[in-house]
């Protein structure tokens, strides 16, 4: 367990050091990009539908013990402290990095765990492996101990985009509420 918190923890430095190389060099990271997905109720969403809103983004998985629940949790604490009718107007949206496992029907039991307005997406093992990409998300199966269940592991960021979808900064799993609620309502 500590070899896999290990190499979760230099994962997520990487990550970090990634986006903030790209911002000391040109300015705006070039994070995000087009994708076509399917959400928990089978309907197909692409990265322009959710446009008009602003965006919070996180990969996890369904099985995901401990920090994908945190994180999606601090995504609805950040929003509820915006009041009582912040989450019509902010997509919380969730992207599995398991779509073997992670169905539309799995999801639907999943996300409204953290919120009524949460979207699960997942998608093809292609797809999920294209936006992964495109929001520059590590992630890899790691077999089970004592011939359980494989996990996944995956850097842990929170993305935020604005109502066009364009990339404004991200946050770690480390993150305070308050901070993410500030800057989406920046977005508002």
């Amino acid at each position: 367990m500590k070899a896999l918190l290990g190499v979760w923890i230099a994962t997520l430095a990487l990550a970090a050091g990634w986006i903030g190389w790209d911002a000391l060099q040109g300015g705006r990271p070039s994070i995000g990009g087009p994708f076509t997905l399917v959400d928990q109720d089978g309907r197909t969403v692409t990265s322009d539908s959710l446009k008009g809103k602003p965006t919070l983004i996180y990969f996890g998985f369904t099985y995901c013990p401990d920090v994908c629940p945190t994180s999606l949790l601090l995504m609805e604490t950040a929003i509820e402290k915006l009041g009582p009718d912040a989450a019509k107007k902010v997509n919380l949206v969730f992207i599995t990095v398991d779509p073997e496992r992670d169905t539309p029907a799995l999801l639907k039991g999943y996300v409204p765990n953290f919120g009524p307005t949460f979207i699960g997406l997942t998608g093809t093992p292609q797809q999920v492996a294209d936006v992964a990409r495109a929001f520059r998300v590590y992630y890899q199966k790691v077999p089970g101990k004592d011939g359980g269940p494989y996990l996944m592991d995956h850097s842990s960021i929170v993305y935020l985009l604005d109502r066009n979808g364009r990339f404004v900064t991200h946050f770690t799993h480390e993150a305070k509420a308050d901070a993410i609620s500030a800057a989406v309502g920046r977005l508002l």
